[in-house]
């Protein structure tokens, strides 16, 4: 059971067009590079097995958005999916089995590249810093004096007794 090549071609097309539709619901591409990203899943599909000539094993990975355009005040795009996250170290270790310097690796980034969103590490911070986490045993608010771990003993008169 032969498959013509007509209708071979018409169902290339149509999972083609399953593919890119799939790929630009969930992730932008540019104009420019949507013509050939078609040739590319066509060419794939067309040839099973076999590597396409723009399949090349050294390339650097495109990313789903610039790394220019993946740090927002309010969110970080990741650059696999384009998703926008708060915080991106538990959605790379759980969707893509990714440590932080994997990811960082994989996309060439700097080691201070954030992988949390800025002003939510501002609000978490402030928030630390309020509740009291950082602060030294025995240190006040308002960073007046440091309170003494044991009290003075005082008298019968309410004055400290000296030795």
């Amino acid at each position: 059971m032969s498959i013509e090549p007509a209708t071979n071609k018409a169902h290339l097309l149509s999972l083609t067009t399953d593919i890119i539709v799939a790929r630009l619901s969930s992730t932008y591409v540019a104009p420019d590079n949507l013509a050939q990203l078609i040739r590319d899943v066509y060419a794939a599909l067309a040839v099973p097995g076999s590597p396409t000539q723009s399949q090349a094993p050294t390339t650097q990975p495109v990313p789903a958005v610039p790394v220019r355009k993946s740090v927002y005040p309010d969110y970080i795009v990741c650059l696999e999916d384009g998703k926008k996250l708060k915080m991106l170290k538990r959605h790379l270790k759980s969707t893509y089995g990714m440590t932080p310097e994997q990811y960082r690796e994989k996309w060439g980034l700097p080691v201070d590249y954030p992988l949390v969103a800025p002003n939510y590490a501002k609000r978490r911070s402030a928030l630390a810093r309020e509740i009291g986490l950082g602060r030294t045993i025995g240190s006040t608010v308002t960073g007046g004096k440091r309170a003494s771990r044991t009290p003075e003993a005082k008298g019968d008169d309410g004055t400290t007794a000296s030795a």
